[in-house]
């Protein structure tokens, strides 16, 4: 099993960097894709091998950067190359909230210490599964090169106490379920339509 207690930086030692064409004075050597993996659940493998250090995952978390395709690259200012990411590169795994209703204040932990306050810089936005429709939440970490966002995935736990804390408003005519935090409203899916025996229908008109 290789050791990834101790990854050699960010570029493995028999690994070739070369610089990109045109070469501008000062830009990181471009080094090919590196052997990176963040899993689902937020663990960094180097090699196939965990990271153990959680002060090496908070280092190269640092330098992480989302090209405008997508991509997600470990980017110093000697070196760069792109690694791979399975869902989100973050995971939101604490809530912390104070007030009520618009003036509730939702911080977020997440596994790399990093505290976030959602807000209209930091949404909250909800995707669901094309064949299941079950929910996955994200948090907006921090803008990327283009229109995808590097973004923390809310943790099932965190996202129960999200659900918790719920209220209904009316968004663009429909009735939504979600959170306030610094006075933006942020849905987390629609009002649930009960019968007249308070049980859900898909039939009652909401």
């Amino acid at each position: 099993m290789n050791d990834a207690s101790h990854p050699p930086g960010l570029i493995a030692p028999t690994q070739q960097c070369v610089k990109a064409e045109p070469v501008l004075r000062g830009a990181p050597r471009e080094c090919g894709p590196l052997p990176f993996l963040i899993k689902r659940d937020g663990t960094w493998l180097y090699r196939g091998s965990a990271i153990r250090r959680k002060e090496l995952v908070c280092l190269f978390s640092s330098v992480l950067k989302r090209a405008a395709d997508g991509v997600f690259w470990l980017e110093t200012p000697a070196e760069r190359g792109p690694i791979e990411v399975e869902d989100a590169p973050f995971m939101a795994v604490e809530l912390d909230w104070s007030g009520i209703g618009r003036d509730q204040i939702l911080t977020f932990r997440t596994n790399v210490d990093q505290m976030i306050t959602a807000g209209a810089d930091h949404p909250i936005r909800i995707s669901h599964d094309i064949l299941t429709c079950e929910p996955t939440p994200y948090l907006l970490v921090r803008p990327g090169l283009g229109r995808l966002p590097v973004e923390a995935r809310i943790s099932r736990a965190v996202y129960y106490e999200l659900v918790a804390l719920a209220e209904t408003e009316i968004v663009h005519g429909r009735a939504m379920v979600g959170v306030w935090s610094q006075r933006q409203f942020f849905p987390l899916g629609e009002m649930p339509c009960l019968d007249e025996n308070g049980e859900y229908s898909e039939d009652c008109d909401c």
